[in-house]
């Protein structure tokens, strides 16, 4: 499929070293520059942020202040949307401008003044400035909910409802995610769908480590022990995260909690340290780590099998991106755990002695 970009677009692309488009990227390009309503599903790590991105980007045609509004689950998946869309929007001379609880809402009214063409935000602030008639959805053409599934689920439901009821009746909504969790009576009318759910990601190794549940925590530590080791742990429960950051640090390991109660300006601080290297393990619940896109994240570690595959695959997903090798090791402690895991992913089993991995 032929896209035209503008020249300065493809240039971005050519110095990225990005000669072909992801499926999605291709096949969503031409209806949502149409200003068609698009429903995309496609695995994590499959550049669906660009994939909705350079349309919107391209389709922009005057400088009138508020005409894209696109919602996350969470700040730090808003946190990233911002810091991609600030990047390619700026070589259009167009502005972007992030809205997320936890920051200041002053100075986000004043950056509103500034006229910003693209809002990105967390369903909360953005109602909040609605309401407070500083967000004029009557300028809005297009609404993108990237994660749809999250932003549909029970907390941030009422909040994206109440968004689009007051958006003008001429207007796009795009729908994006890995998993399509949705009732197809949510999706505005005339919705296309394009699904590449069922797209392989062979560069992602499956794995178990059998383990006796009261060693889970050791087996971390000795995790976060190799060298150049690097992980993102989820966990099922809180009570389990916040057990295994206390007693990793009480054995002074290298590992870290993003736990929701930690503000925004810590929680950024904990990613780039993550991001930089500077940690071993970065534990999580899957509600803060949805949407987090970490470079050559090596592996991603389940403390217990996940809830069910829609889960897994979200998580599993945090590795592997563009193409690169990743690795998921879920600890098992039960042979019913291991027939759950099975229905979720091709695996093998693992064992680590002296600091190395071996199949088993």
């Amino acid at each position: 499929m032929i896209i035209k970009l503008a020249p300065i677009l493809q240039e971005k692309l050519n110095q990225m070293g990005i000669s072909q488009l992801t499926s999605i990227q291709e096949q969503v390009f031409q209806p949502i520059q149409a200003g068609s309503n698009l429903l995309g599903i496609s695995p994590t790590g499959t550049g669906k942020t660009l994939a909705y991105l350079l349309p919107l980007l391209s389709k922009i045609e005057n400088k009138k202040s508020q005409q894209i509004l696109i919602l996350a689950p969470n700040t730090e998946l808003a946190g990233q949307i911002f810091d991609v869309t600030k990047e390619w929007a700026q070589l259009l001379n167009l502005t972007a401008q992030l809205f997320i609880s936890g920051s200041s809402q002053k100075r986000q009214i004043e950056r509103l003044k500034k006229g910003p063409q693209i809002l990105i935000g967390t369903p909360g602030r953005i109602f909040e400035l609605i309401k407070l008639k500083k967000i004029k959805m009557m300028n809005v053409d297009t609404i993108v909910l990237d994660e749809f599934d999250e932003l549909l689920s029970d907390s941030q439901y009422h909040f994206v409802t109440k968004i689009c009821h007051h958006v003008p009746r001429q207007h796009q909504m795009i729908y994006l995610s890995a998993t399509n969790k949705l009732d197809p009576k949510e999706l505005a009318d005339n919705t296309i769908t394009l699904d590449f759910s069922q797209q392989k990601l062979d560069n992602i190794s499956h794995y178990y480590l059998q383990i006796d549940k009261r060693n889970r925590i050791d087996l971390l530590r000795k995790l976060s022990n190799i060298p150049n080791f690097h992980g993102l742990v989820f966990f099922n429960k809180l009570s389990d995260l916040g057990a295994a950051e206390e007693r990793l640090q009480f054995n002074q390991s290298s590992a870290v909690s993003l736990a929701s109660d930690v503000n925004v300006k810590f929680r950024k601080t904990i990613l780039e340290k993550f991001k930089n290297q500077e940690l071993a393990l970065l534990l999580a619940t899957d509600l803060v780590a949805r949407g987090i896109d970490i470079d050559n994240l090596e592996f991603v570690i389940n403390f217990e099998v996940a809830r069910d595959k829609d889960v897994y695959t979200h998580r599993a997903g945090r590795t592997g991106r563009m193409g690169k090798e990743g690795a998921v090791i879920t600890f098992v402690s039960h042979p019913e755990d291991l027939k759950k895991l099975k229905k979720f992913a091709k695996v093998q089993e693992l064992a680590l002695k002296n600091q190395e991995f071996y199949i088993k």
